[in-house]
């Protein structure tokens, strides 16, 4: 029979050892299991990466293109927002498109998941790894493969910047139908895993109607060539649209062909000034009519984003900084007069009261600072503290509502510093953003299902152009029907049955249910 002093000493040894057996087997294994956005995910039944599997891929990729250990690993388990942070171990970085293969026929056969990755510029955390999963980094396949002068096809490897794209179709004489505020980091693989849209949606449309055809690698490693060049190509089922917009999770994009549009000659910018978005709609139509063909972004912001832009990054507003609106309007045409009618049009609105102030230029070196006002948004709220972004369409009777109810809703949070909403009025496509100085589980409870239950109510969609990703699973339901959903998940289950491809992202297939 032990003393009590014996039992005591025994219990704390008991007690010192476990303590020892938890704190090595969590600096060992990642966690299990995690909440996000209220819905609690649960690792799924994934091989672990051992040292014998390092190994095989250094011997496949070369041991600089294998990076382990936290400093080097540690800038992949974070997206641009920061909402989610990663525990992976492991950065895969290929080179071309068998080295994809390769990884992903070796994954699939060993249960490993793979978290596909490009610049990781998305909102919706759709390219961190939520548990384990070995990150697949496209960064280095930035190969411009060709472009033809004659039809205007850029043909170029995944992991391509968006703006490295743009200057060497300018230096042809074409654009890249695609424009994005990110557009110096995010890669063009991630693009069309998302569909972006951006700023010049109401002109050219999203990726999908400009992807010509693109190269993919399945889950077993399957090397998918549908990289077709040709504007027209009916012959069966367009397997494009299967991974244009999917997130990496049916198969990851490699190659590209996009079709881009002439670059013309001439643009002309207006940043106007208004007093409520009665006028902004009108406006709108008044844009539509006048302007045509030669419409090619009407973008909003509220005084409130302009008003932190100036604050915070120390960029002048074009016009006085006095209205609760502002549009920024790009005309872009073969001829001369986009600028005069520009002009015209807008001395007619200011006379008629639709607008209150406005400022026009066709100076290339004007135009980048008037863009700059509306690309920085974000950047400029991040120094404010954490941001709650919402990237939302909506009809557009109903666009800035939201973000006056939004505002109404937490006035009496001290936390909450901002409420502001900007976006694409060209294709519905809202960003609402609510900034505290740091994250709140219990606020964005009260947040996220207000944002995405009124949007639903006025039939608009939880995601327009930055996914579903891991934020926005529970919310899937939300714009999407049950029977739309499952046939997702069908697809899914039939093309990725391990589902070792971005698990967790999407449909929320490995989660376990809300808390």
């Amino acid at each position: 029979m032990y003393s009590s002093k014996s039992a005591t000493n025994v219990g704390r040894m008991l007690l010192h050892r476990a303590l020892q057996c938890r704190r090595k087997r969590s600096s060992a294994v990642p966690s299990d299991a995690k909440v996000v956005n209220d819905v609690r995910y649960v690792r799924g039944e994934y091989g672990r990466v051992t040292d014998a599997d390092v190994r095989h891929f250094r011997s496949l990729l070369g041991e600089p293109n294998v990076l382990t250990g936290a400093q080097n690993v540690g800038p992949y388990n974070v997206d641009y927002l920061k909402h989610v942070s990663g525990e992976s171990g492991l950065v895969l970085r290929p080179k071309t498109a068998k080295d994809v293969s390769d990884i992903l026929k070796y994954c699939n056969d060993r249960s490993i998941a793979v978290c596909p990755q490009a610049g990781k510029t998305g909102i919706s955390s759709g390219s961190v790894a939520l548990f384990d999963e070995v990150v697949l980094s496209v960064e280095r396949m930035n190969k411009i493969i060709n472009f033809d002068p004659v039809s205007g096809v850029l043909v170029c490897e995944a992991g391509c910047v968006l703006e490295s794209l743009m200057k060497h179709v300018d230096g042809h004489g074409y654009m890249m139908p695609l424009d994005l505020g990110s557009k110096g980091s995010c890669q063009i693989g991630g693009n069309v895993s998302t569909n972006a849209g951006g700023i010049r949606v109401i002109r050219y449309g999203t990726l999908q109607g400009c992807v010509l055809g693109l190269e993919a690698v399945t889950a077993d490693g399957t090397i998918l060539d549908c990289l077709n060049t040709m504007r027209k190509d009916n012959t069966g089922y367009h397997l494009k649209h299967l991974f244009i917009g999917s997130e990496g999770t049916l198969g990851i994009v490699t190659k590209v062909a996009i079709l881009c549009p002439t670059l013309p000659k001439h643009v002309n910018v207006a940043f106007i000034g208004l007093d409520s978005y009665d006028k902004v709609l009108k406006l709108f139509s008044i844009a539509r009519a006048e302007f045509g063909e030669t419409l090619s972004s009407f973008e909003l912001l509220d005084n409130t984003a302009v008003t932190f832009v100036e604050s915070k990054l120390h960029l002048s507003c074009p016009i006085a900084n006095v209205h609760p609106f502002y549009v920024l309007i790009e005309l872009a045409s073969s001829q001369p007069t986009i600028g005069q009618n520009m002009e015209n049009v807008l001395e007619k609105a200011l006379g008629d009261s639709v607008i209150s102030d406005a400022t026009t230029t066709d100076q290339m070196s004007s135009i980048q600072k008037i863009w700059k006002v509306r690309e920085t948004i974000i950047e400029a709220l991040l120094k404010l503290g954490y941001v709650y972004s919402f990237d939302i369409s909506l009809p557009l009777s109903r666009f800035y509502e939201i973000v006056e109810l939004t505002r109404e809703k937490l006035k009496d949070i001290e936390d909450v510093k901002a409420v502001c909403g900007f976006g694409h009025i060209g294709d519905g496509n809202l960003h609402l953003n609510v900034v505290t100085s740091k994250y709140d589980e219990e606020l964005a409870r009260i947040i996220d299902p207000f944002v995405y239950g009124w949007t639903s109510k006025h039939r608009g969609s939880v995601s327009a152009e930055h996914g579903i990703g891991l934020s926005k699973t529970k919310y899937l339901k939300y714009t999407k029907s049950g029977s739309a959903v499952d046939l997702m998940r069908s697809l899914k289950n039939t093309m990725d049955p391990k589902h070792i491809l971005n698990p967790y992202k999407v449909i929320p297939t490995v989660a376990a249910g809300d808390q």
